[in-house]
């Protein structure tokens, strides 16, 4: 007897796994963040070396670089910028997107000095490192209610007496050589706390404040390498690559219900919410999709499938010794699993060798790869086992015809 609330179930399931891949799966997909090699954009290699002779290039040295850098750049409108040290002296950067190449190896590579001067702008009076970590903020005056830029000295004394030395005059504060603002001294600042009024706008207020916190790069970086993806060959390598996952996905799909028939559905359905599951995961963790990583991607796909052949193989099996269909399930399921999770944990292992070694390009597939690996043991393990169940248990698929098992082939017990 059929047993319809089962088959409803399993209906439903399905309804609503394409229900919601429908309506936001396209959205999802467009919220993808894309890597250089999709997007376009360029990456440099930098070497460092200190900038006084003697000095020591330590790993705080280096990642207060890549501090100063991303607030440098970001200062600068370029946002999301991929900045990471490399061994004991590089550091890379990556800007996704179109921008000008000349203006930003300007703006990253140059140690961009910051100094306060005197009127004239010919003696130095402080530079960068005399600003506290993070000392320029955003305030707003008590009286006007006008942004102000608030400034922090590491040593008020030597604050105190520039402004006492240079009272009522202008001091000009400049990056390398240009001059970003000149403030007027209006009285003696014992405390080592000051502010800068007069800004036009908020925005404003935040950009200086962010160029102040820059202050001067701790090293002198050399450029060794460089690379660059116009966003029209970026385009065309996004479009080959989603062609061809669209492409190998129809061929698996057409494969699974081909020779495995319901349980071939099953898998289709626990598919499409893997890719669903896995481009979601993506922008929940801000990954970056690259072009290694759409492979990482069609090769996640296969190894889900895998996973599904795997169970479905072994359930055939156990159909041919004789077993009904719903023992066969059982014990095909139960005895699939260790050879599942044994096949994924190696092939995460593998992949975290992957990104611990690896850069750039490499760590995107190895990142996708790893993410697909725990999706599909969800899906297939979990998901396909309880649409599989659904199915068997409703009896209206009690054939070995539906499970690609001929009845020639059936040994009695």
């Amino acid at each position: 007897m059929i047993k319809w609330s089962k088959i409803v179930t399993f209906l439903l399931v399905t309804v609503i796994v394409f229900g919601i891949v429908g309506a936001t799966g396209l959205k999802v997909a467009k919220s993808t963040t894309l890597g250089l090699d999709l997007r376009g954009g360029f990456e440099i290699l930098y070497e460092a070396s200190p900038l006084d002779k003697g000095d020591k290039l330590t790993s705080q040295t280096l990642n207060a670089t890549v501090s100063a850098l991303e607030k440098r750049i970001n200062a600068f409108g370029v946002s999301e910028p991929e900045i990471q040290v490399e061994g004991t002296n590089r550091i890379r950067v990556r800007i996704a997107g179109a921008y000008n190449q000349e203006k930003a190896r300007n703006l990253i590579g140059k140690p961009a000095r910051l100094t306060f001067r005197s009127p004239d702008g010919k003696t130095v009076l402080m530079d960068g490192r005399d600003l506290a970590p993070d000392g320029a903020g955003v305030s707003f005056d008590q009286n006007t209610q006008q942004p102000v830029v608030t400034l922090k000295f590491k040593d008020p004394a030597k604050f105190a007496d520039i402004t006492r030395k240079y009272l009522n005059q202008r001091v000009g504060i400049f990056l390398d050589d240009k001059l970003l603002e000149a403030p007027t001294i209006n009285q003696v600042i014992p405390a080592g706390n000051a502010q800068i009024d007069g800004q036009p706008s908020v925005e404003d207020a935040k950009n200086l404040a962010a160029m102040l916190n820059a202050g001067a790069l701790p090293v002198q970086l050399k450029e060794i390498f460089s690379t660059s993806v116009g966003a029209k060959l970026g385009q065309e390598a996004l479009d080959a690559g989603v062609k061809a996952g669209i492409i190998g996905t129809v061929i698996v799909f057409l494969f699974m219900i081909f020779f495995y028939r319901m349980p071939g559905v099953v898998a289709c359905v626990t598919l499409v919410a893997y890719i669903y599951l896995l481009m979601l995961l993506q922008n929940l963790m801000h990954a970056t999709l690259t072009l290694p990583g759409i492979a990482a991607f069609i090769l996640g796909v296969g190894m889900a499938v895998d996973a599904n052949i795997i169970m479905y193989e072994r359930i055939k099996e156990e159909m041919r010794s004789g077993k009904t269909i719903l023992s066969a399930m059982r014990a095909g399921s139960q005895r699939s699993l260790s050879t599942i999770l044994d096949a994924n944990v190696t092939s995460i292992i593998g992949a975290m060798v992957l990104y611990y070694f690896g850069s750039s390009s490499i760590r995107g597939f190895a990142t996708t790869l790893i993410l697909g690996i725990v999706v599909s043991l969800i899906t297939a393990v979990v998901g396909s086992r309880f649409m599989l169940n659904l199915a068997v248990r409703s009896n209206a698929f009690n054939k070995p015809w539906f499970f690609g098992v001929k009845e020639r082939d059936i040994r009695d017990l």
